[in-house]
């Protein structure tokens, strides 16, 4: 209640007046001054779970960290707002004392759950006031070790006993090496357990997806032996170890009690990010360059981070230093790599438009981030996981550069597999008539031949045109070359689409057949390609006649390898084209031996 105003007398001196006048300013800025430093109670009803204990905050710096919790307690009306925006102090290398003041509802059970939601504050120091008496105290903080705290839980939290219907006072002394962010709530405990499940959901969700990201970079790695996958599983790495950390699941279920891995683990899991980035970067934009000036400088800035690393762990470097660092060493990969990203996306490939689409995102989640760190954005669920989301949507962007890899080591090797075949086609094949050849044919024979038998026999046939000489010097190369085309057609509609047809060279073909039951059926094949020759060839408005010789021989009957069955039926029709040409005879040993 403010103080009665001096009254005004009727009748005074122009410097009664300026007394009254002055007297009047003095009380009402002692009145205001007060109201400034004693802010309302915060009101804790039980018909609200959840309430933000901010509007409610004052504090007191203690830069000579001499100040107790009784001084603390004796001085209250030194306590002020704090300056900025709501739930983050920035960074104070000093101790502050924060004072919440708290009045309980009579209809309250008194059971509260105190909780400060930003895992990496270092020491705090809770202390619960009653009547000016210290009713309940405990320590909290990252240092603190996990199986000693009050409540285990990811965040700092303190199950208070509160007397409803009267008046408290929480004091909490925080200390720590980073930013002072302090999303403080009063919470019923069923409400906390509430909230502490969604965001281990939330966590557990954001973790799973980035541990499905890197065990695909590795497996990736290890197939394609691709250098990318490596240098992304190392990045995805160090990020979400900073994450794991960052929101305190790296000390409630990995490195549970151990104080040097919970000081060095951002410093570290940072450090090795930014390493990642600058592999991962340069090997997307120039891998394929290996003397660019760009993956050398990229290269030697993986190296000052490991570096720095190695410094770090031996406690050189401090923890301050190495934040200091970080933060401007973590925008450098990103900055070098800016310049061969728009080049590359103003070629149309979408390798620069995702990693620009990436550090956009990277830019605009790291701003929140410090205007966080430094006081100057609000503390809210958004901002607080402004650097998860964003580190998130980067991994899935840098993703589909990995995808976008891939599919240009596949269509490489697609590629390098259609030219072996080319090759192996060119090898194996006659270029005019499109079969194979003589290389091709044995390639054939030896695996007809590992599956014949007494049952399934097995015949080549070799065949000569007759008569293809005086067309080929009459009409051309060019009708003789036709006609070896027609004669190819019609030798492959006369046979099975298991057998083979097969060119050795000039005018001479290979028939190969097998499955046949008896030699009599093979007898009746040749008979048939016979024939099919009788027929004459039309050529454009040109007719030709040719005849055809055959010579066969069946396997394993009359010989049971390749160079010996060719043998044998080559025998065969050049006996024919002695005898008469336009015949089919069978060797079955004799006619090689005469004809030798």
């Amino acid at each position: 209640m403010l103080t009665a105003l001096p009254q005004l007398p009727w009748r005074c001196s122009p410097a009664q007046f300026g007394r009254w006048l002055l007297g009047c300013l003095l009380l009402l800025l002692h009145a205001g001054n007060a109201c400034w430093a004693t802010p309302a109670p915060l009101l804790l009803r039980d018909d609200q779970p959840s309430i933000n204990a901010w509007p409610a905050v004052t504090i007191l710096p203690d830069p000579t960290r001499v100040l107790s919790v009784q001084s603390a307690m004796a001085a209250a009306s030194d306590f002020s707002p704090p300056p900025g925006t709501s739930g983050t102090l920035g960074i104070r290398p000093d101790p502050v004392w924060v004072r919440i003041p708290l009045a309980v509802s009579p209809t309250s059970d008194g059971a509260w759950v105190l909780d400060i939601d930003y895992p990496v504050l270092n020491s705090l120091e809770v202390y619960l006031t009653t009547d000016g008496h210290v009713s309940q105290q405990a320590t909290l903080g990252s240092l603190q070790p996990f199986s000693q705290r009050p409540l285990r839980s990811r965040t700092h939290a303190l199950a208070l006993s509160l007397q409803p219907g009267q008046n408290h006072a929480l004091l909490i002394r925080v200390e720590t090496r980073g930013a002072m962010v302090l999303p403080i709530t009063l919470n019923k405990p069923t409400a906390w357990h509430s909230a502490a499940l969604n965001e281990q959901m939330l966590q557990g969700i954001l973790t799973g997806l980035a541990l499905c990201l890197l065990i695909y970079s590795l497996a990736q790695w290890i197939n394609l032996r691709d250098v990318l996958f490596i240098q992304y599983a190392l990045l995805l790495t160090g990020s979400v170890l900073f994450s794991l950390h960052l929101f305190g699941l790296g000390t409630q279920y990995l490195w549970q009690d151990s104080p040097w891995f919970e000081v060095h683990a951002a410093g570290l899991s940072a450090l090795m990010a930014t390493c990642g980035s600058f592999l991962f970067i340069s090997q997307a934009l120039v891998g394929h360059l290996p003397n660019s000036r760009l993956l050398r400088a990229m290269r030697g800035g993986a190296l000052l981070c490991m570096l720095l690393a190695f410094v770090h762990v031996l406690d050189i470097l401090s923890t301050a230093a190495t934040a200091a660092i970080v933060s401007v060493l973590g925008l450098v990969p990103a900055l070098m790599g800016i310049p061969g990203a728009i080049r590359r996306a103003r070629q149309g490939d979408p390798v620069g438009s995702s990693l620009l689409l990436a550090w956009l995102v990277y830019f605009v989640a790291t701003a929140i981030v410090i205007g966080v760190i430094n006081g100057w954005v609000p503390v809210n669920f958004w901002t607080l996981h402004s650097f998860q989301f964003g580190a998130t949507i980067d991994m899935l962007l840098f993703m589909r550069v990995l995808g976008l890899r891939t599919k240009a080591l596949r269509t490489e090797a697609l590629h390098a597999n259609r030219e072996r075949d080319a090759m192996h086609s060119l090898a194996h094949s006659d270029p005019l008539t499109g079969l194979p050849n003589r290389r091709g044919l044995n390639m054939a024979l030896a695996s007809a031949l590992a599956h014949c038998g007494p049952d399934k026999l097995l015949a080549v046939y070799v065949m000569d045109l007759d008569g293809f000489k005086p067309v080929n010097d009459q009409h051309g190369h060019d009708v003789g070359d036709e006609l070896l085309v027609a004669a190819t057609r019609r030798l492959q509609t006369h046979v099975r689409q298991s057998d083979v047809v097969a060119r050795l060279g000039g005018d001479e073909f290979v028939v190969m057949t097998g499955q046949l039951g008896t030699a009599h059926q093979a007898h009746e094949l040749g008979l048939k390609l016979l024939e099919a020759f009788r027929a004459p060839f039309s050529l454009g408005d040109l007719q030709v006649q040719v005849g055809l010789t055959i010579g066969y021989a069946i396997a394993p009957t009359d010989s049971h390898d390749a160079v010996g069955l060719l043998k044998l039926a080559d025998a065969a029709m050049y006996s024919g084209k002695q005898g008469g040409k336009f015949c089919l005879r069978r060797n079955t040993g004799d006619l090689a031996l005469s004809s030798s």
